[in-house]
C-alpha cells in the first residue's frame, strides 16, 4: 500500500523523518509542527510530497499538526535559549555526583512537556539521583539519553583530518556502515591514527569511495599474484587501482605494467606467509 509522505528533520544535518501531510501543500524548507514520540516538535521540510510504500515505513505514520505559526518559532528560539542554562545546571550536579559522563546537548519538546539530555559515556552510568535533581530544579519530565561516539560527534562538531568541518555535523544525516575490508580495499595505512576520526571511528569519508574502488578493483590481479608480462613471469608487489598498474618483481628487476598489458593472471592462494598489522583495530568500527 502507497502512503503520501513529507520528509522532515529537526537538527540540521539531522535525520529525515516521515510524516502524513494530511492533504495540505508544504514546500521544502517549511516549518511545521508534528508529534513524535517524545513529544510536539518542530522540524524543517526537506522532503515535497512523495509516495512510498509500507516496506518504507519504520513505525506508525504520524500526521503533521500544522504549519508553524510565529508562536512556535518564538517557543522554540526560547527553547534552545534555555537549553544554555540547562547544560550549566546539568554540569555542576554532574560533578557533585562524581559521575564519568561527557555532557553533549540538553533539548526541551516544543511543548515542554519533556527535558532531553544527551551524553557520552564509556559504560553503564547510574544518573537516577542526577535525574532527581534536575526534575526537582527544572519541574519537568527528564529523559537521559545516552549516544555512542559517532553522535557525540556530530552534538560537539569539529575539524576532520583532512581540514574540513566534519561530514557528520554539516551533512551526513545517517551513518552509514565502514569496515575495515574498505580500507583495506583501498590500500590505506591500517594504523588506526590514519583512519579514524575524531570519534575514535573508522573514518565517515572511507565509505564514499568504496564502490568506485571496488568497481576499478575488478580485473586487477591480486597482490603477491604470478603473472605472465613481455618480459617474462614476475610477482605482484604492489597495486595501483585508480591507474590500473601494477608493480611486478621479475628475476633480476621491477618495472610497471598496465592491467591490460598482463599476459595471465596466476591467483596466488597461499598467503599465510604475509602478515597482518599487529594493532587492534576491533574498537574502530
Amino acid at each position: 500500500m502507497a502512503h503520501k509522505v513529507i520528509g522532515v528533520r529537526f537538527k540540521e544535518a539531522g535525520k529525515k523523518y516521515y510524516f502524513d501531510p494530511e492533504n495540505h501543500d508544504f514546500s521544502q524548507g517549511d516549518l511545521v509542527v508534528v508529534e513524535t514520540v517524545r513529544g510536539l516538535e518542530l522540524g524543517e521540510v526537506m522532503e515535497t510530497s512523495k509516495s512510498i510504500d509500507d516496506d518504507s515505513i519504520i513505525s506508525t505514520l504520524k500526521p503533521v499538526l500544522r504549519k508553524a505559526t510565529e508562536k512556535d518559532i518564538a517557543s522554540k528560539d526560547k527553547n534552545i535559549e534555555d537549553s544554555k542554562k540547562v547544560l550549566a545546571s546539568c554540569k555542576h550536579h554532574i560533578k557533585n555526583h562524581d559521575l564519568d559522563m561527557k555532557l553533549l546537548d540538553a533539548e526541551y519538546t516544543l511543548d515542554r512537556s519533556k527535558l532531553i539530555i544527551y551524553f557520552n559515556a564509556e559504560g553503564r552510568i547510574d544518573f537516577r539521583e542526577l535525574v532527581k535533581d534536575l526534575a526537582n530544579e527544572f519541574k519537568v519530565r527528564i529523559e537521559l539519553r545516552q549516544v555512542g561516539a559517532r553522535d557525540g560527534a556530530k552534538f560537539l562538531g569539529g575539524i576532520g583530518p583532512c581540514g574540513y568541518l566534519l561530514c557528520c555535523n554539516t551533512f551526513l544525516g545517517e551513518f552509514e556502515t565502514v569496515s575495515i575490508k574498505m580500507a583495506k580495499n583501498q590500500n590505506l595505512s591500517l594504523n588506526p591514527s590514519n583512519i579514524s576520526g575524531l570519534c575514535g571511528k573508522l573514518l565517515c569519508c572511507i565509505r564514499y569511495e568504496d564502490d568506485v574502488y571496488a568497481e576499478m578493483r575488478d580485473g586487477l590481479p591480486k597482490l603477491y599474484s604470478t603473472v605472465k608480462t613481455v618480459d617474462g613471469e614476475g610477482k605482484v608487489i604492489s597495486i595501483n587501482i585508480l591507474q590500473r598498474r601494477v608493480k611486478v618483481q621479475l628475476e633480476e628487476t621491477v618495472k610497471q605494467y598496465n592491467v591490460e598489458d598482463l599476459v595471465e593472471i596466476k591467483e596466488y592462494d597461499n598467503l599465510d606467509h604475509i602478515s597482518e598489522p599487529t594493532m587492534d583495530l576491533s574498537d574502530l568500527t
